[in-house]
């Protein structure tokens, strides 16, 4: 006699299943991008240019991006 499944688990003709959580995906990015951030913003304080490091970190993708 077999177990029952459980409902929200879809399986595959191999009974494995292959669908990952929301969080298994977005954990990974967000720490990346935190970490990144961190990187473009290690110059150190520059409160008084105004200059965000944001602003940096998007100048820096698109001029790597367009090479």
């Amino acid at each position: 006699m077999s177990a029952p499944t459980h409902p929200g688990i879809r399986t595959t003709t191999t009974g494995v299943d292959t669908r990952l959580p929301w969080w298994a995906l977005a954990l990974p990015a967000a720490a990346f991008l935190a970490l990144l951030l961190l990187m473009t913003g290690a110059d150190g304080a520059q409160a008084t240019t105004g200059e965000l490091a944001a602003d940096r970190f998007l100048e820096h993708l698109w001029q790597t991006l367009s090479l």
